[in-house]
């Protein structure tokens, strides 16, 4: 990556359009398409992640797609790792990297340059929440502040997610995760052109409540009851998606499938908002009114007047 030839960034909330701006665009600019959706990057969330069809995937190249056991963490220092390969990879090969995604966190940590964690090691991290599940946060937070009193001083007991990592770094580096934290890092930001979507707050919605709507119809449950079917438990990180978490609740008994669709749309709407005070003031940030006719020739033809050498 050089500065005369900049990695494109796509952002802002929910239901505005970003993926399919993106797909045009590398059409347009010779690009692959870099995902930064938390969820994506599960097998078998298909419909509420709204991933890439095969056929939109056959005609531009995604990255951080399908790629991770729906069992599984995956962490935005680990997403950082896996997405500057990428990046570096389309570039290598003289494609324009872009960004795409809805989850802010993971494209500043490509971007901006995001602390290098270890890798995990799936088994330590399941003994480590069999433990939490037999003796409970006091207890794990007495064993990480053994190995890392710094850490452990930061935390209470009810951080269950931040304890079990740190532990989980300790155990398998043999030092404190905060000075394997500090030696880590961080990686250097990447030259980035931004740009952003945006709609009037009651224009988002509606096209949120008509995005869910189509959710559900293409069969958002059906999916729901496979993963479960198959042995994804209902605490699994990937059902922490808007939309499955609230399926699987209406699955289980919690409550009804009209209750499980309002969740989904009050969810995300509260989501749009979290994206939208996220990139908020961002001044790096180029908007644009989501659903504009011609939008992908409109930003084209920004780019060129820029000279951002895209």
């Amino acid at each position: 990556m050089t500065a005369a030839s900049p990695v494109l960034a796509i952002v802002g909330p929910t239901a505005t359009g970003k993926s399919a701006l993106a797909l045009e665009l590398a059409v347009r600019l010779g690009g692959e398409l870099v995902s930064a959706d938390a969820f994506q990057v599960y097998r078998g969330l298909d419909i509420g992640t709204a991933k890439p069809t095969p056929e939109e995937r056959a005609r531009v190249p995604h990255h951080l797609v399908d790629f991770k056991d729906p069992r599984e963490g995956y962490s935005a220092g680990e997403y950082a790792r896996d997405a500057r390969a990428a990046i570096s990879d389309a570039a290598g090969r003289g494609r324009l990297p872009i960004v795409v995604g809805g989850c802010g966190l993971y494209v500043r940590a490509a971007l901006d340059g995001l602390m290098a964690e270890p890798l995990r090691d799936p088994v330590l991290r399941g003994r480590l929440e069999a433990d939490w599940e037999e003796s409970g946060g006091d207890v794990l937070l007495a064993r990480l502040a053994e190995v890392d009193p710094e850490t452990a001083g930061k935390l209470s007991p009810r951080q269950r997610d931040r304890i079990l990592r740190a532990l989980e770094i300790s155990l398998l580096s043999g030092r404190p995760a905060s000075l394997v934290r500090r030696q880590a890092g961080h990686l250097p930001s990447l030259p980035t052109v931004y740009i952003g979507l945006a709609a009037p707050r009651q224009e988002l919605y509606a096209r949120i409540e008509a995005r869910v709507d189509r959710f559900f119809e293409a069969g958002l449950v059906g999916e729901v009851e496979g993963l479960l079917a198959s042995g994804v438990p209902p605490e699994a990180p990937a059902m922490r998606a808007i939309g499955y978490r609230q399926v699987a609740g209406h699955l289980m008994g919690a409550h009804s499938l009209a209750e499980a669709v309002r969740l989904t749309k009050r969810d995300t709407r509260r989501y749009a908002k979290r994206q939208e005070t996220w990139w908020r003031g961002d001044c790096r940030v180029e908007w644009f009114a989501a659903g504009s006719e011609g939008l992908a020739e409109v930003v084209d033809k920004w780019l060129e007047k820029r000279a951002v050498g895209l």
